[in-house]
């Protein structure tokens, strides 16, 4: 399966052909879906066949990396030639590494009784895209099978409010368990995260299979995690 951005060519081919944006009636996975649309959309998806059956202009067009934003097309067989290396690329491109190995022992034991999962996380893939940062933040606080889901909001809150206080001000920035909540004016949560004492937080960005569980200093998540229109808050795990 190919993925491109929609160009004049293709357009045409669409309303002259009739073929779809997506293949009428393919339920994509949500692998496939994060990988191109949870960031950018405007992508058209072609199996290898339908690809091939282009003629070769439009093949070049499509193939051309301004257009697709990658610079070879993967198909299945190609990747399964290359190994890892190609998906590893694309997971590391253009983000901060997570930095677990250089948290002091210390400071994972003194956040074990408040996340006694943390450590265990940090630096892991879920194993599937939907698992969330709302679900992260509950799993290292203990909730047994919350790194597993796509946490949605109301039970994330019932959580926090039966686990947590409002605080205000960044003096517990330092100290675990101390969850930043981004949230729109009306209230809504749409990022959360963890600190894990000493200057670090436990933060996964997105519910996207290709998103880590990454331990960032705290300046560096609250830098990376601010969205327009939405306020920084913040609650003290009290267990």
């Amino acid at each position: 399966m190919v993925c491109s951005r929609s160009s004049t060519v293709l357009r045409r081919r669409t309303t002259a052909g009739g073929t779809r944006a997506v293949p009428q009636g393919l339920d994509l996975p949500m692998e496939v879906i994060d990988t191109f649309e949870a960031y950018s959309s405007g992508w058209t998806v072609l199996f290898e066949a339908q690809f091939t059956a282009l003629p070769l202009s439009m093949r070049r067009a499509l193939a051309h990396t301004k257009a697709r934003g990658f610079r070879t097309i993967w198909w299945p067989q190609s990747l399964r030639d290359a190994g890892d290396g190609p998906v590893l690329r694309y997971v590391t491109r253009g983000v901060t590494p997570s930095q677990h190995a250089e948290v002091d022992p210390a400071t994972w034991r003194r956040a074990q009784p408040v996340l006694p999962r943390t450590r265990e996380l940090a630096g892991t893939f879920a194993p599937r895209s939907g698992p969330n940062c709302f679900g992260t933040v509950m799993a290292a606080a203990g909730i047994s099978g919350a790194d597993q889901e796509w946490m949605e909001q109301p039970p994330f809150e019932r959580w926090l409010a039966a686990h947590s206080q409002p605080i205000r001000g960044r003096s517990a920035d330092d100290h675990a368990g101390t969850v930043l909540v981004w949230r729109q004016p009306d209230g809504l949560a749409v990022h959360a995260c963890v600190t894990i004492g000493d200057g670090w937080v436990l933060n996964k960005p997105s519910q996207a299979w290709c998103s880590p569980r990454f331990i960032w200093s705290t300046r560096h998540a609250i830098f990376h995690s601010r969205y327009r229109g939405t306020h920084l808050h913040r609650c003290r795990l009290t267990r």
